[in-house]
């Protein structure tokens, strides 16, 4: 069978040539005669694969010195936990609510201190982002926090919060490694790498210096604190040594695709593809404001649920897959990520436009 045109939220594709080389990898990593999934975390063999990706994703993002990368388990969501954690010194945090994940992580940061909303688009369904040019943050809060890209609602911030001094705290899950971003803009920023970088298991932090801190709360686990991992180069206890490996080459591909810049120019032209067609379609219609679309995550619908069911089977035998939009919003949703071609993107519109035809 050929390969579909995949429009996970994630898991989501991969740059094929990253799966050939794995693949070609798989019972022999760099003539050592075994697997990387077979391997100790501490040989040699693995510690020139995760100090390589370290160097090349600092390559790729220009990661100032004073921030350390850690390549962590338990997804984007145990970071929900671990931010308040090791920062919450005044136990104050103020948060932003532009969707499921932002609202998520501020529930989990209530456990351990106050989080207070300090905006929110959930009057409108999540789907702007809302005025953060001069809001209303406590003198004492700890850090503010955002979740950048809305992977259910398909919106982005363009520009970030206007944090008054505060620390930003971002999760960038699903526009991670998409464009140039300034490091030095947030304090933490971090991300699940299984949308837009590499396979499920993996979240990366990056983390400026002087919030790695060790007086944190005695409750804080071990494995919890910033500062255990960070002392450890992310050794600490194994570490998911394929989802670093993996990471690696994705590290590697964006860089020989002429690294974020070129990433974001492509991402655009992509997402106009889809948007341009939306915008002039009798049948489907997307579901953000325009200004706060997201280049990564792009929900439409039709008026008529079980014209959105006609057409998700109708693409998914067409091997346009995995389009049908989260669960707890419905429609359709395609996550055009920097290892969807711009191929797969027309395709889905050329099909869209027949659909549309068919079914006016």
């Amino acid at each position: 069978m050929s390969r579909v045109y995949n429009f996970s939220a994630g898991p989501a594709v991969l740059p094929e040539e990253v799966l050939k080389q794995a693949a070609a990898e798989m019972l022999d990593y760099n003539g050592c005669g075994m697997s990387i999934n077979e391997m100790s975390h501490r040989s040699k063999t693995f510690d020139q694969v995760i100090q390589t990706a370290e160097q090349d994703i600092r390559d790729l993002m220009n990661i100032p010195d004073n921030y350390k990368v850690l390549f962590l388990q338990g997804g984007a969501s145990q970071q929900f936990a671990a931010v308040p954690m090791n920062l919450m010194q005044n136990k104050k945090a103020a948060y932003i609510v532009t969707g499921q994940w932002a609202k998520k992580a501020m529930a989990e940061a209530k456990k351990y201190g106050e989080a207070i909303e300090v905006a929110s688009s959930a009057d409108k369904t999540f789907s702007y982002i809302p005025d953060c040019s001069d809001l209303a943050i406590p003198e004492d809060a700890d850090y503010v926090y955002i979740c950048e890209n809305n992977t259910i609602y398909g919106t982005k911030f363009k520009k970030l919060p206007n944090t008054k001094g505060h620390i930003l705290v971002s999760d960038v899950s699903s526009c991670f490694l998409s464009e140039p971003v300034n490091v030095n803009d947030y304090g933490v920023i971090y991300g699940g790498v299984q949308k837009n970088v590499g396979p499920a298991g993996l979240v990366i932090s990056i983390i400026r210096e002087d919030l790695i801190r060790d007086d944190v709360p005695d409750f804080v686990p071990t494995m919890l604190k910033w500062k255990t991992q960070a002392d450890n180069g992310s050794l600490y206890n194994t570490p998911n040594c394929w989802a670093i490996y993996m990471c690696g080459l994705v590290f590697k591909w964006l860089k020989e695709q002429g690294g974020l810049t070129e990433m974001k120019k492509r991402n655009e032209e992509k997402a106009a593809i889809l948007y341009d067609f939306l915008d002039n379609s009798k049948m489907f219609k997307g579901t953000v404001r325009a200004e706060d679309r997201s280049l990564m995550n792009v929900p439409f619908i039709t008026d008529s649920e079980d014209l959105n069911a006609k057409f998700i089977a109708e693409a998914t035998a067409n091997g346009l897959v995995s389009l049908k939009g989260h669960r707890s919003v419905g429609g359709m949703r395609a996550s055009i990520y920097n290892a969807m071609p711009k191929e797969g993107v027309q395709k889905l519109v050329d099909f869209m436009e027949s659909f549309e035809k068919a079914n006016s």
